[in-house]
């Protein structure tokens, strides 16, 4: 089954010499790390679209220490019963909860608009479909997936429901009210509870809600860890950079994570 599409004329897309072609002439060569770019100069609001390499770095090196092992468990448990084949993972990153996945999925897609995240996915993991492409409009044909994930990504609504199958089911995780609390008093003093429940009204045009869970595990955090953490974050970019400097100086930091994780069936 051909599931990808031309970004440009919305026809199906066909491996052939290490290219995706289309039969209106549009190509797409696969990288040598393994993916293939199907973002198109007119979808970039930036030259470098998405997160930067630091950020990607960070991010890599944070979640491959495992202080975030319990929610790819929680996440794994909410799909593994699905039984489903074809999973699109928007906002991928560098694949870390993408490939955890792969257990028990046959066929996988992960999709981020940052190149040097998915440049380090598919290096790593070369069992699993990588695209550099638009959350916004996906180049993935209609009724084709049986689930879609979004873990702190953009949530496409309708463009996740056309790709879905009937029946079909999609998860979104969502930072819960209290998560990272003592490390955003750090940077901010004042604190705003996160509010995940706020997506389900969006979400709620398309699909329903099956199950909802809420996950709270204690972070103890090294020095560098920290780092890590901040650079990963957005908060970092909203803080005073005395306040971020500060906190970096501490050579541990203890928080808690909380986490939303939400399964929901398309009507």
């Amino acid at each position: 089954m051909s599931v990808l599409i031309c970004p440009l004329c919305r026809a199906p897309l066909t491996l052939e010499n290490k290219s995706q072609r289309c039969t209106n002439g549009h190509s797409f060569d696969i990288a040598k790390e393994g993916y293939t770019n199907l973002l198109l100069v007119q979808q970039k609001k930036s030259k470098q679209p998405g997160d930067n390499p630091d950020m990607v770095k960070a991010r890599r090196d944070f979640l491959q220490a495992g202080y975030y092992q319990p929610l790819s468990e929680a996440a794994c448990q909410l799909l593994a019963p699905l039984n489903a084949q074809y999973l699109l993972d928007i906002g991928c990153g560098e694949g870390y909860y993408t490939q955890s996945f792969s257990q028990f999925m046959t066929q996988i897609i992960g999709l981020d608009i940052a190149k040097p995240a998915v440049q380090l996915a598919a290096k790593k993991h070369p069992n699993i479909t990588w695209l550099v492409a638009s959350g916004a409009l996906l180049p993935v044909a209609d009724g084709t997936m049986d689930v879609v994930s979004s873990l702190f990504s953009p949530i496409p609504v309708a463009e996740m429901a056309r790709v879905l199958k009937p029946q079909g089911y999609v998860l979104v995780v969502r930072a819960a009210d209290t998560h990272l609390y003592h490390l955003r008093q750090a940077l901010f003093g004042e604190v705003h509870a996160h509010q995940p429940d706020k997506f389900l009204e969006e979400l709620a045009t398309h699909f329903e809600l099956v199950q909802q869970h809420e996950l709270r595990f204690d972070l103890h955090l090294p020095q560098q860890a920290l780092k890590n953490l901040l650079a990963m974050t957005p908060y970092v970019w909203k803080a005073k950079p005395e306040r971020r400097i500060t906190l970096e100086q501490h050579s541990t930091f203890n928080t808690q994570a909380a986490f939303s994780l939400m399964l929901l069936r398309k009507h």
